[in-house]
């Protein structure tokens, strides 16, 4: 039986969706295609017409994942700056929800693993996010990028230890003090340039 195009993207996208839910909730080893394509409501058999393996379906989830985080922050940047991103991405809300949240914060060791193709992927897709964020940084920031980098492994950190420790106290301190330092970041910057240093 043959279906028309627009059902075919459907199911992919579908696959991508469920995919991205479950390798950021339960991690990419832990994930198998079977669980994955149930879910999705496909059996396993429709699996190889969208893709050629689990690696082809990584390398596309961490795509839509960090296109995804790339609207969010786009979002916060625009409705309330640096401040608003930060205190979004360092929300109870993100903190507690892993398989809506950042690829990054939920999958950087299993990345590290992938094929170069995906690390290459996510290379290019976090850099692009650096320079979201580089570009919202103060006029006299004087390496927006690296600052960016370190806002970036400052909350990507931060949120992944708050969500490791056992305690919503401890957790929610780890949030706040994570907020706290990617600010002084942005701040220590300017005041260096201030100095001319």
């Amino acid at each position: 039986m043959r279906y028309e195009k627009g059902r075919k993207d459907a199911s992919r996208g579908r696959i991508i969706e469920v995919a991205a839910n479950r390798f950021r909730g339960d991690g990419i080893a832990a994930s198998g295609l079977a669980t994955i394509m149930k879910d999705a409501g496909l059996t396993n058999g429709a699996f190889y017409p969208h893709f050629q393996s689990k690696a082809a379906l990584v390398r596309e989830t961490v795509a839509a994942a960090l296109e995804d985080q790339s609207d969010q922050i786009r979002e916060a940047l625009a409705a309330g700056g640096l401040d608003m991103a930060i205190d979004a991405y360092l929300s109870t809300a993100h903190r507690d929800n892993p398989g809506q949240g950042c690829a990054s914060a939920a999958l950087l060791p299993e990345i590290a693993r992938e094929p170069s193709e995906t690390r290459q992927l996510y290379t290019e897709r976090l850099l692009t996010l650096v320079r979201q964020v580089a570009a919202e940084l103060p006029p006299r920031t004087r390496n927006p990028e690296s600052v960016a980098l370190g806002i970036f492994a400052t909350l990507i950190g931060t949120l992944q230890m708050a969500r490791a420790v056992d305690g919503t106290d401890l957790s929610g301190r780890i949030l706040a003090a994570g907020a706290s330092a990617a600010r002084t970041l942005i701040q220590g910057d300017n005041e260096a340039a201030s100095l001319g240093h």
